[in-house]
């Protein structure tokens, strides 16, 4: 079985990878992350501290030990919810979120390179609207397949679709690899959504809420992992997940796949004070 073809085992045990980062730019939490492999460096994203509802996000780079390496501001472009990381054959890197924020989240998604100290605006950037009418755009990438899919809500109802990603950069959208339902990222429908990962035909979400009273540190956390089959939609498996439950605050944020030498399954959580969060990473392989 070749890599890309390769399904992480959800009940597998989680290990600790990164762990308690205080080396992001803003206070806040993080939102997703993603890998360049190529370049050996992590891409974190934020909302910044008074940016929630006009989707101001803050970019991290950092290398693969969490040192940081960068940053970069997003002003209106979403909410984060996910990122992903293409690569050029020559090594160049382009990093595609969500953009365009209305009420905080984004209308259309774009690519642009990473420039250290930068700000961006959706005037400096070229935005796509793959999925007409919709809300909620959020990308992620398998380079292993060069495929990206994007995460949208229409009439409000979420959905993934997947693309050729030679096919999606030269803005052809109307033969999508894959049309699928969001469906079995959680028990509880009412829990929030916190990220996905596209590798191969599997697609992984995250999805759980913060400690608080009714979700309390002594039952180690309401997060659950899911995977569903991209060619037939059909949920393959769903698992809750301990990883970091001795985290004060824990609450997962961001879904991310490493491939090489072997597939990881980087789960995200962040922790700490308000105005203090940290961020740490687990995976399962």
């Amino acid at each position: 079985m070749s890599t890309v073809d390769q399904r992480v085992d959800l009940a597998a045990p989680a290990q600790r990878w990164l762990h308690r980062l205080g080396t992001l730019r803003e206070p806040t939490v993080a939102q997703s992350f993603a890998f360049d492999e190529v370049n050996r460096h992590l891409y974190v994203l934020q909302v910044t501290k008074a940016g929630r509802e006009a989707g101001d996000l803050c970019l991290n780079r950092l290398d693969h030990k969490g040192a940081p390496l960068g940053h970069m501001y997003l002003k209106g472009f979403g909410h984060g919810v996910s990122t992903g990381v293409q690569n050029d054959t020559d090594g160049t890197a382009w990093i595609w979120t969500e953009a365009d924020a209305l009420h905080g989240y984004g209308r259309g998604v774009t690519r642009f390179h990473f420039a250290n100290g930068a700000t961006r605006t959706a005037q400096d950037v070229k935005i796509r609207y793959p999925v007409k009418g919709s809300t909620d755009n959020q990308p992620a990438v398998c380079m292993a397949t060069r495929r990206i899919a994007v995460r949208h809500r229409l009439d409000d109802v979420p959905r993934y679709r997947v693309w050729d990603l030679d096919a999606f950069v030269a803005r052809d959208y109307a033969n999508p690899v894959a049309d699928l339902a969001q469906s079995g990222a959680h028990p509880d429908p009412e829990i929030p959504f916190q990220g996905y990962a596209l590798c191969g035909d599997h697609l992984y979400q995250l999805a759980g809420s913060a400690y608080d009273d009714a979700n309390p540190p002594a039952g180690h956390g309401n997060t659950y992992l899911s995977c569903l089959d991209i060619r037939t939609g059909a949920l393959l498996q769903q698992r809750r997940t301990e990883a970091g439950y001795s985290l004060d605050f824990r609450e997962p944020e961001g879904l991310a796949v490493r491939r090489s030498p072997t597939p990881w399954l980087c789960v995200g959580f962040a922790s700490g004070q308000v105005g203090a969060r940290r961020f740490s990473v687990y995976y399962k392989q």
